[in-house]
């Protein structure tokens, strides 16, 4: 009988509950749609019969004030204060109707009394401190977060929200402090967590703030987490060379593998600081040791930055190529033709080809690394790809079509392949082919790689237009095989070969098509003055036609990389995607608009 009483109990105490909800909801519907008598008339019964519910009890108050029933407002907070004396919302509420009715410092008191009855407990402050803020009462709210640190005697536990709350005030110093305060607080914050909040609300003018703020603190306490956050705010600032004195200083502290500092390499080699991206690699390859995992990474890497210190600048010498070749030569000789060195034999044999113009070495590196035991298939397959470049180069037509060929049979379904494919069809349209050519591309179009998609895309459309047009294809040919001693760096040559097609061709709609290649050659040369007068010709006088947005995009380039002029950069990306929106540089356009403009890229 005892049982069957405790099961009935319990089924009418479920029904209670499920009811007090349905009006709770019900009663929360008014207040939404603006019926604040419906709203306060069951607000109050819910609140007589719990008077601690908070959510009820604060929504009954707000409709009393939307109705202006001030009388009965404070009628029911004194009853309440009566009765719960110790209970900071309803202090709150009555300095809310307090301040609605012009009593600002009749206002004040009642919220002062609700802080100094705010119990030692973290989710009650919390609480509370929220209540003031979601009123946008921040001095009131860090007033109560200070006092409750205190209550629970940690200074620091509240430091975050301070710190949000100095944000919302306007007080980038202050809020910066207290950042970092919760870095050292028992109620951790990561430096990840922190950082992330820093990028996103530091303007370029507080960092120096910053960095003096950590510079005290590290002063008197070397913490890890100041440290990285100092090395972090000279990365944001591009100063590579003192972020890097901070991580080794927290990569030999804390007896790390150099993963910090690899990071920042990579990064430092991306922002062109290729002498801090040395520095970086350097450090691990000498103070990690071979076993490291990022030793052989750190030791390309550093070539590679060495490589384009040099070849960046356009005005290298021949002993510094030939300075930089040895040390490629020495380090291979040292650790062997393996898997691990492959790339660096990429790399040499690159440098060899393209900037030494000694193609029989080059030929002769990657000749020995395709044959090489041990090696990735994948670095096999470059290997090869840019062994049959190199034949192409040198002119032996037919020894780089089998080389693409290879590759593009041994990968047929992935990227290599494609990228093997492709340039076997160019190769037929460097040589006339050019219906093969085209129908090559037109598969590739669907590639899953976006540049041999839009490549190839482009060079289909380029021949259909211009097949379609001639009854011959001897201005086509003519084109095409001006590219090719473009590829073949004869740019001489290659000229002379479009001077030839403007005169005999010069009603053609190839016009277009000559200026813009004549740009890219006066790119390779390295006289960007004259790349952009002829990009910027195409641009001009032929809008219509389908060089129009690839000479833009490559004259917004210039001025960005070269040219040192990025407010003509950003404008150029801006009219890309507005007045071309179907071009396949549109979307790379509007990335290198926003990252011009400042915009904060996540």
């Amino acid at each position: 009988m005892r049982y069957i009483q405790q099961i009935i109990t319990a089924f009418f105490l479920t029904l209670s509950v499920a009811a007090g909800a349905q009006d709770l909801n019900l009663a929360n519907q008014y207040y939404m749609n603006g019926e604040y008598e419906k709203a306060a008339s069951l607000f109050g019964q819910i609140v007589e019969a719990n008077y601690t519910n908070e959510f009820a009890f604060n929504r009954y108050i707000e409709s009393l004030i939307n109705l202006e029933q001030y009388d009965e407002c404070e009628k029911v907070l004194k009853k309440y204060i009566k009765k719960s004396p110790n209970t900071g919302n309803f202090y709150v509420q009555y300095g809310s109707l307090l301040d609605r009715q012009g009593k600002q410092d009749e206002a004040k008191t009642q919220y002062e009394k609700a802080i100094q009855i705010m119990s030692p407990d973290y989710n009650s402050i919390n609480r509370l401190a929220m209540q003031f803020t979601n009123t946008n009462k921040y001095d009131l709210a860090i007033r109560t977060y200070e006092r409750g640190g205190d209550m629970l005697k940690d200074k620091n536990i509240f430091s975050f929200n301070l710190g949000e709350l100095y944000r919302r005030k306007g007080e980038p110093a202050k809020m910066i402090e207290q950042y970092l305060n919760s870095l050292s607080s028992d109620n951790f914050n990561s430096v990840q967590t922190i950082t992330i909040y820093l990028s996103r609300y530091l303007g370029p003018d507080d960092f120096p703030e910053l960095q003096s703020q950590l510079y005290t603190r590290i002063q008197a306490d070397e913490r890890p987490e100041y440290i990285e956050v100092l090395a972090w705010s000279f990365m944001q600032r591009k100063d590579f060379k003192n972020a890097l004195r901070q991580l080794k200083a927290l990569d030999a502290r804390l007896n790390e593998s150099g993963q910090r500092i690899y990071q920042m390499a990579q990064d430092a080699s991306e922002a062109g600081d290729y002498d801090a991206a040395i520095s970086a690699y350097e450090y691990i390859t000498q103070e990690k040791g071979q076993q490291n995992p990022y030793f052989f990474p750190s030791k390309q890497g550093a070539m590679i930055n060495r490589r384009n210190k040099i070849t960046k600048g356009l005005s290298y010498t021949t002993e510094e190529l030939r300075t930089l070749e040895n040390d490629y030569k020495g380090f291979i000789n040292s650790y062997g033709m393996n898997r691990q060195t492959a790339s660096l034999v990429l790399e040499l044999a690159e440098l060899e080809a393209l900037y030494i113009n000694d193609l029989p070495v080059a030929i002769k590196w990657l000749d020995s690394l395709t044959k090489a035991p041990g090696i990735q298939r994948d670095e096999q397959a470059r290997a090869k790809l840019n062994l049959a470049d190199y034949y192409l180069i040198s002119g032996e037509r037919w020894e780089s079509t089998l080389l693409y060929s290879q590759v593009d049979k041994g990968f047929k379904e992935e990227i290599l392949g494609q990228e093997a494919r492709f340039k076997n069809a160019k190769l037929a349209y460097y040589h006339g082919d050019f219906q093969w050519a085209q129908a090559q591309f037109d598969v590739l179009k669907s590639s899953t790689s976006k540049l041999i998609s839009n490549d190839a895309l482009d060079l289909s459309v380029f021949i259909m237009d211009n097949l379609n047009l001639d009854t011959t294809a001897d201005a086509i040919t003519l084109y095409a095989s001006a590219e090719l001693l473009v590829f073949q760096n004869r740019f001489d040559e290659a000229i002379a070969r479009l001077d030839t097609l403007r005169r005999n061709f010069p009603e053609h709609s190839l016009q277009d098509d000559i200026y813009y290649l004549q740009a890219q050659i006066a790119e390779k040369r390295g006289d960007f003055v004259r790349a952009a007068a002829l990009y910027q010709k195409v641009a001009d006088d032929f809008k219509e036609d389908i060089r129009a947005d690839n000479s833009l995009y490559a004259l917004a380039r210039l001025y960005e990389t070269r040219l040192n002029a990025p407010d003509k950069a950003q404008n150029l990306y801006e009219r890309i995607f507005m007045d071309y929106s179907g071009s396949v540089f549109a979307v790379d356009a509007r990335k290198r608009f926003r990252a011009l403009r400042g915009d904060k890229m996540q």
